[in-house]
């Protein structure tokens, strides 16, 4: 009796809540192809789970090589397919400009649906900080 009150009593509190953001996460990936494989998986999981997750991979250091043209995972499979898939269900993906500027990179060597971004690590921790993104690296 005592839960069917206190329901009552909640109840139009709960029909006027607010629905919770989507969840924001950003993925570091540094360390190369094998992480990048990783990462990709990690991702479809999560947004398998909760598809409303806005996710952003920023690719710095050695976690460019992914996004090169034509680049493959260790079985052979190119990223291209998955990274389109997974742009095509809202995931960003950013190359850091000070990575491509020593790798000697241009944006027509990188895949189309990377956008460059002057600095990986500064992105990183603006997403942390200002816009409350979850951090992982996987």
């Amino acid at each position: 009796m005592r839960r069917a009150a206190l329901l009552l009593l909640l109840s139009p509190a709960l029909a006027h809540a607010k629905p919770l953001p989507p969840i924001k996460v950003v993925y570091q990936v540094s360390e190369g192809i094998d992480q990048a494989a990783r990462a990709m998986a990690n991702i479809r999981n999560e947004l398998a789970e909760a598809p409303d997750t806005k996710i952003v991979v920023v690719a710095e250091g050695a976690g460019v090589d992914y996004l090169v043209l034509g680049a493959k995972d260790k079985s052979g499979n190119p990223f291209d397919a998955t990274v389109e898939d997974l742009a095509s269900k809202g995931v960003t993906f950013e190359i850091c400009g000070n990575t491509m500027k020593a790798h000697n990179l241009n944006m027509s060597q990188i895949l189309p649906q990377a956008h460059r971004v002057p600095s990986g690590m500064a992105e990183i921790a603006k997403r942390q900080f200002r816009e409350h993104y979850a951090y992982l690296k996987p």
